[in-house]
């Protein structure tokens, strides 16, 4: 067995990556404090071509040095904007037809790995605070939420951690459906 060299890899040019086909995942960014947080976010959405990421509240933005050592470039590919207000941005979003779905600890919330892809929607996937988690009101407006099973004596995960599994577990269920 050899690793493989970066040349071997096969890398999309950043024109290639904006023409690609997207996946139908939303990001949605929430008072995210952490600037490597925001950066690790965006390095795994043009992992897996993820549609767009919507930075809110006092999510930083691009152009940011410390965004910058997590996303690796991924801010190039990956398209972008900024509404400092999650609520119309989810009303937004909902008016476009895109399912809705805070990732956090609520009641009624589905497991993730009982979570159900349905065939041609889009979804939005709506991340919070690193100490707070998505904001009452947000959870309110999302037409569902998704947790994450843990089994340990935390019960909270590092945010870009969150957000690779959710949106690796979303992409595989819609690539390769059983």
């Amino acid at each position: 067995m050899r690793k493989l060299e970066n040349s071997e890899l096969e890398r999309k040019s950043i024109d290639a990556f904006k023409k690609a086909e997207k996946t139908p995942i939303i990001i949605v960014l929430d008072d995210i404090r952490s600037l490597h947080n925001i950066g690790s976010v965006f390095r795994t959405a043009d992992a897996f071509l993820i549609e767009k990421i919507y930075l809110c509240g006092i999510t930083a933005t691009p152009p940011n040095k410390e965004i910058n050592k997590t996303a690796l470039g991924a801010t190039e590919t990956v398209t972008w904007e900024h509404n400092a207000d999650v609520l119309k941005v989810i009303e937004n979003l909902k008016d476009d037809n895109v399912t809705v779905l805070a990732i956090e600890q609520v009641e009624s919330a589905v497991f993730l790995q009982e979570f159900t892809i349905e065939k041609d929607k889009k979804y939005a996937l709506i991340f919070g605070n690193e100490v707070h988690g998505v904001s009452q009101e947000a959870v309110a407006l999302c037409d569902g939420c998704i947790e994450i099973p843990q089994l340990g004596t935390k019960h909270s995960l590092n945010i870009s951690v969150s957000a690779g599994i959710v949106v690796w577990d979303l992409f595989k269920k819609m690539k390769w459906p059983k």
